[in-house]
């Protein structure tokens, strides 16, 4: 399973609606979630593990699915980041 990162912009207009969105598709995945909207940045960010892109796409709220972006992400141990620099 890999790794993904959701990001879930809204509008300030959108926020409430966004947040029910994602409580809907249950708590769990709403604990995943760090929202920026209470200092103004109307977005949210969940590292998910899954399947595939199309996986993770699948968890997100039907409404949101085209719209919330998913990138795969990866940590580095120091080891690999030295690696690179021979």
């Amino acid at each position: 399973m890999a790794k993904y990162m959701v990001e879930a912009p809204h509008t300030k207009e959108r926020c409430l609606e966004a947040l029910d969105e994602v409580l809907a598709t249950g708590p769990e995945f709403l604990a995943e979630f760090h929202w920026g909207c209470p200092v103004g940045v109307h977005n949210g960010w969940a590292i998910v593990e899954g399947e595939s892109e199309s996986a993770v796409r699948d968890m997100l709220p039907a409404s949101q699915r085209e719209k919330w972006g998913i990138t795969e992400v990866t940590k580095f141990t120091p080891e690999q980041i030295e690696a690179y620099h021979q």
